[in-house]
């Protein structure tokens, strides 16, 4: 008997659980595959089955700033409001948190321009903004650098003009600078901005300004314009300095400074308004300046050495000056000085030394070399009877002066070429008169024309000296 063939459905039909489960099976397995191959060339998930995804590093923190303007700290510029202090309302403007507003109005009590300073301080060669376009009133304020990261520019490109309210000049005690730069390393002052002094709100309260120097009572108790008080490696360029109540720009007890292209204005009949004046300096270099003032243009004090002033542009004023030194018995150093292409124009000495009776010390190692005068009184001075009073008790004891040189002195006086008027006690030793040649204004109706003058002065000629000092005794004293 022949059998029928089985079925397909009847053989499926009994094997389908053991079907089932090898699908089942096969596709766990598949997948375990997969995932096994694909493990080969993907990362495995983050998570206790792998190791932790690596973390990018943290992006860098942005620089600091560097320059700070002192409108961001609230100052104004508009040539009347005093921005010495910040407004309140510039400091809060879209300032929404109760706390953050309480915090800038506290904070706009400071000083605008010291908030600015003390920015800058805390970073490494920052820039202090003072924009142009913009002028600023401001009272006596101190920039101190004793905390700051050193090598700060002050980029002076506006107008800074003293406040002259008397209320912002009340301390208790008379107020000797208005702008003043503290204990500074690596200081900058540069720009083409002004700082005006507003110093005839001063003068006409004050003895008028005469031929005679001015270390005058009534003048002390005036703000010099800019000081730079016991800084190292200082420089100042470009800017303008005017009309200052008593000194224009001022270097005490500082070491390597470096003037250059700067600019100080004020009336030949202001009072006691030197331009530069120099104290306790080391190492000073003040080049291709100009100068107009009612007193010394330079004036260089005790303890100044290695000063260089080279280029300068003179007058009115009175002359460049080392002194007065001396004055009330005191003691008095300078050395290493060189007085270099100058000119000298309408000023009542050319290039002096000058000591008070009664004092003690030395001025030695001079140079003048290449100085042109036009219609200087007396174009070569050195007096060690220097007094601006009208009259001073005579004193046996005086500074030294010694080791002067005078070389490529030329131009016009109005009065007399050369004046060395020097100390019985202490005479001149050591000067040195070469390529001397100056004339008297001709047609000028400037009075009484004088000789060379000499007394205690010990030195040498060498040819052409014009007119012929034949006062000056050879050899020593």
């Amino acid at each position: 008997m022949m059998r029928r063939p089985r079925s397909l459905n009847d053989s499926t039909a009994g094997s389908f659980p053991f079907l089932l489960v090898l699908v089942v099976t096969s596709s766990f397995l598949s997948g375990r595959c997969l995932a096994t191959t694909d493990s080969h060339h993907r990362r495995p998930p983050a998570g206790r089955h792998g190791p932790p995804r690596p973390v990018s590093p943290p992006s860098p923190p942005p620089p600091p700033a560097t320059t700070f303007s002192v409108l961001q700290y609230g100052a104004v510029g508009d040539g009347d409001k005093d921005d010495t202090k910040a407004s309140a309302e510039c400091r809060h403007t879209h300032i929404h948190s109760r706390l953050i507003l309480h915090t800038l109005i506290v904070m706009c009590k400071f000083m605008a321009f010291v908030d600015a300073w003390s920015a800058a301080c805390a970073v490494r060669s920052s820039t202090v903004v003072v924009p142009a376009g913009y002028r600023f009133v401001v009272g006596p304020v101190t920039f101190t650098g004793d905390s700051c990261q050193p090598n700060t520019v002050f980029q002076l490109d506006g107008t800074i003009v003293a406040n002259t309210d008397s209320g912002a000049w009340c301390s208790g005690n008379a107020v000797q600078q208005w702008l003043e730069f503290r204990s500074c390393t690596g200081l900058t002052i540069q720009g083409s901005g002004t700082v005006d002094g507003q110093g005839s709100h001063w003068w006409s309260g004050g003895a008028p300004a005469t031929d005679i120097d001015a270390d005058r009572v009534g003048t002390n108790n005036r703000p010099t314009a800019l000081r730079v008080y016991e800084s190292t490696n200082v420089a100042v360029t470009g800017i303008t300095i005017q009309n200052s109540a008593r000194f224009h720009l001022t270097f005490d007890t500082c070491r390597a400074v470096e003037v250059r292209g700067v600019a100080i204005r004020s009336p030949g009949d202001s009072p006691n308004t030197d331009g530069i004046h120099l104290a306790g300096s080391v190492g000073v270099s003040i080049q291709n300046a100009t100068v107009a003032c009612g007193d010394d243009c330079v004036s260089i004090q005790d303890g100044c050495s290695r000063v260089l002033v080279r280029g300068v542009t003179c007058g009115p004023g009175h002359g460049i000056s080392i002194g007065g030194l001396g004055k009330g018995g005191a003691t008095a150093v300078v050395s290493d000085v060189t007085v270099q292409d100058v000119s000298l124009v309408g000023t009542s000495a050319g290039v002096r030394i000058k000591t008070w009776q009664g004092g003690s010390g030395s001025v030695r190692g001079v140079l003048f070399s290449g100085v042109r005068v036009s219609a200087v009184k007396t174009p070569i001075v050195i007096d060690q009877y220097y007094c601006d009073h009208a009259t001073c008790a005579n004193q046996t004891a005086a500074v030294a002066v010694s080791g002067v040189a005078y070389s490529g002195i030329t131009g016009t006086y109005t009065q007399r070429p050369v004046y060395l008027a020097c100390s019985d006690a202490a005479p001149c030793a050591g000067l040195r008169l070469e390529d001397i040649k100056l004339a008297p204004v001709k047609d000028g109706g400037y009075g009484r024309l004088y000789g060379p003058f000499c007394w205690k002065a010990y030195g040498d000629e060498v040819r052409p000296v014009v007119p012929p000092v034949d006062c000056l005794m050879a050899g020593e004293p």
